[in-house]
């Protein structure tokens, strides 16, 4: 069998059985290995050098949580939580908690949409948005799976279809590289091609918030792990807005102006803002800086291992042969050439976790393959953008699951795999595979 889908069941199977995320990527990444012909000692080497690729990102989230933390000190936190019940209401009617929970879904829906694009800083919003809107949550009885799924399609959902923020990058590098394989489009016909497939998208989002998650669901009111309830005053509240206006600026400035990876020193702008403020002393700092550490930890280490797992199956070389194999399975029919690759960069994506990475993948095997079918530019645009967006909702390793579990998790009550990657995977690859393939033929 090929390489690639045995490691990637691997992961998932060990994943679904509650295994740590982490040690599913490490065993199916040495399976992985061995099967694909590098050997024990090419396997553990390919898997170590590929650690590195997403340290950058590791450390950007350690500090991005101890700035959360940080903040927490301020009484920020709690503000927000005395501000959202007082707005909410703790024991209305219901008719008036059925408003509430829209309420506050749609507020985190509109934060989680800018920060792909408006003020495009992706997850580092959460950390800081969710833990102190956990007892609101729990006071309103929302499910947090629909909670995850409102986030991942915020996450998600704005860079496939529109090229600004995050979305120009990610529809740049598809106009580049299926360029680089022989067809070339316009950078205007990609958010028309991808229309239909995010169509899909909010067709699951829809499902998931008024069907699959629309019961009650009780949680303990519990502290958040690493967090005190802080009292708070004008003053400690006024610097902990400069902080958080200071860390996006200098993430924004860094990240657009700039152009380097700025969660790193804009998560340290705001920490040295609180430091200025007096709200975090020096005695008390280590410990503080070092719970939010340790609340980011895990998302931390997932990356880690996810981008040496990603390393040992490109060294394989059986990404290529899947992708070249599967076209023997298509015939003349083009509803099963579509949904046979929409399939095959589902699982690349499952496995590397990132949707813009899968595209240099794809496309070099795919627009030939598309050209060869018959399929129009748009379809191929379609199918293309489709299969690497595919896993990014669902992936145990993509940020688009691994930042609404650390926001959401923050009081222990949020499991990674079953309340944020199961319920994204279900209402989002399942219905981009359906619109994706609708697209690729009426395309």
């Amino acid at each position: 069998m090929n390489a690639v889908i045995i490691a990637i069941l691997i992961m998932l199977i060990l994943s679904l059985l509650r295994i740590n995320v982490v040690i599913a990527l490490v065993i199916g990444a040495f399976i992985g290995g061995i099967t694909g012909g590098l050997g024990l000692e090419g396997t553990i080497n390919t898997f170590v050098e590929g650690l590195g690729g997403n340290a950058a990102v590791a450390l950007s989230y350690a500090l991005l949580g101890a700035f959360a933390v940080g903040l927490s000190k301020t009484g920020l936190p709690d503000a927000l939580v005395d501000t959202a019940i007082k707005l909410l209401g703790r024991n209305g009617e219901s008719k008036k908690k059925t408003l509430s929970k829209v309420l506050l879904l749609l507020v985190i829906l509109s934060v989680s949409i800018m920060s792909q694009n408006a003020i495009p800083v992706h997850i580092a919003f959460i950390p800081i948005l969710i833990p102190p809107l956990l007892k609101v949550l729990n006071e309103l009885q929302i499910d947090r799976r629909v909670t995850a799924t409102v986030l991942t399609f915020g996450l998600t959902a704005p860079y496939i279809l529109l090229p600004v923020g995050f979305g120009a990058i990610f529809h740049d590098i598809l106009q580049t590289n299926m360029a680089e394989s022989g067809l070339t489009v316009s950078l205007s016909d990609i958010p028309l091609a991808m229309l239909l497939p995010v169509g899909g998208m909010v067709v699951g989002l829809l499902i998931a918030v008024f069907f699959s998650y629309r019961k009650p669901r009780t949680y303990e009111q519990k502290e958040l792990i690493g967090v005190e309830k802080a009292t708070y005053s004008k003053k400690s509240i006024s610097f902990a807005i400069v902080a958080v206006v200071v860390s996006l600026v200098a993430q924004l400035y860094l990240s657009e102006v700039v152009g380097v990876q700025g969660m790193i020193y804009g998560s340290l702008a705001g920490i040295i803002i609180l430091y200025l403020s007096g709200s975090m002393k020096l005695n008390e700092s280590d410990t503080i800086l070092t719970n939010g550490m340790r609340m980011m930890a895990f998302i931390g280490f997932v990356m880690i291992s996810a981008s040496g797992f990603a390393q040992v199956l490109r060294a394989t070389g059986h990404i290529e042969t899947l992708v070249a194999t599967s076209a023997q399975w298509f015939g003349t029919n083009q509803m099963v050439a579509a949904f046979v690759m929409l399939i095959v960069g589902l699982f690349i994506t499952m496995g590397i976790g990132s949707s813009f990475s899968t595209i240099p993948i794809i496309a070099a095997i795919f627009v030939p393959l598309c050209m060869e079918m018959g399929f129009s530019p748009m379809a191929t645009l379609a199918i293309i953008g489709t299969a690497a967006a595919l896993g990014d909702a669902g992936s145990p390793a993509s940020d688009s699951t691994l930042g609404p579990t650390s926001g959401l998790n923050a009081d222990g009550q949020h499991n990674h795999i079953w309340d944020s990657c199961v319920p994204t995977f279900l209402h989002y690859n399942i219905p981009l595979i359906i619109f994706g393939s609708i697209a690729a033929i009426i395309l």
